[in-house]
């Protein structure tokens, strides 16, 4: 049986959920630090630039201003649990002043960290879990944040170096917008928020889009997303129903007429030429 149970122990900053079955999100943005405590079976995160584990046991920082998929694997006997914290910028605002806390460089270091356990962060990952466990039992904002104040500062004791990681609130650097996008292009998301995960406004967005690639944002995604579909069915004989989905298409219809639109023929009929040995 496939069963799930998210809930949030602590509106919008920690939550826990399980799965009996493997799962795979579509497209997850960042907006914030993650902290992902994994209680059992096996996460692993994908993004443009890499591709990382956690299983059982272990600790995850996904770092802010992110895109990426998780897949979520239960163990071959038992349930997949995680615990999910959301290290919010008002929250460690607050930490940082409250502790005198503070970046004194740019951090140059991954984007996401696996943790090393000690007993420290060990016992802490303890004694989360009963308040996950038990849903029906209240957690009030105060204690939540508590725990949450003791995650970080255990995460400062075991790796120093996140203080630049975690503590510095300046806006993203303009990056570059050519490599940024042919790295993303695939996943689901309003322009706005490529707009934010390059360093610009929407309007900078669109103005420097216009400029690098010579047509509006939406009409090069469309574009870029049905040339490589059609490259991965031709080439690699990929069915359509498994790659519609990792392109940025919300249904297979929609995949479907916007590929014959552009092409000429069903993404079906494509596959069907292009099967080795077919004439």
């Amino acid at each position: 049986m496939n069963t799930t149970s998210p809930a949030e122990i602590l509106p919008g900053v920690i939550f826990y959920a399980y799965h009996s079955a493997e799962r795979k999100e579509k497209v997850c943005l960042w907006n914030h630090h993650t902290l992902i405590l994994q209680v059992s079976g096996q996460l692993m995160l994908e993004t443009s630039r890499e591709t990382i584990s956690t299983n059982g046991g272990e600790l995850l920082l996904i770092g802010r201003n992110q895109l990426g998929t998780l897949t979520k694997t239960p163990p071959s006997e038992g349930i997949y649990e995680t615990i999910v914290i959301s290290l919010q910028e008002d929250l460690l605002r607050k930490i940082a002043l409250e502790e005198k806390l503070e970046s004194d460089s740019r951090y140059a270091g991954p984007t996401n960290i696996l943790i090393p356990l000690n007993e420290f962060l060990n016992g802490y990952f303890q004694s989360v879990v009963p308040y996950a466990r038990r849903a029906g039992t209240s957690v009030t904002d105060e204690m939540g944040i508590l725990k949450v104040k003791e995650g970080i500062k255990l995460l400062l004791l075991a790796v120093p170096e996140l203080r630049n990681f975690l503590f510095d609130f300046s806006e993203p650097y303009k990056i570059d917008l050519e490599k940024f996008m042919l790295n993303n292009f695939h996943f689901n998301i309003p322009v706005e928020k490529f707009a934010q995960l390059t360093g610009r406004s929407l309007a900078g967005f669109k103005r420097d889009f216009q400029k690098t690639f010579g047509v509006p944002p939406r009409h090069w995604l469309q574009d870029k997303r049905l040339s490589t579909a059609k490259y991965l069915i031709e080439t690699k004989q990929q069915k359509p129903s498994a790659i519609y989905l990792d392109l940025g298409f919300q249904s297979l219809s929609h995949f479907s007429y916007s590929f014959k639109k552009k092409f000429g023929m069903a993404p079906t009929e494509c596959l069907v030429n292009s099967t080795p040995g077919r004439k």
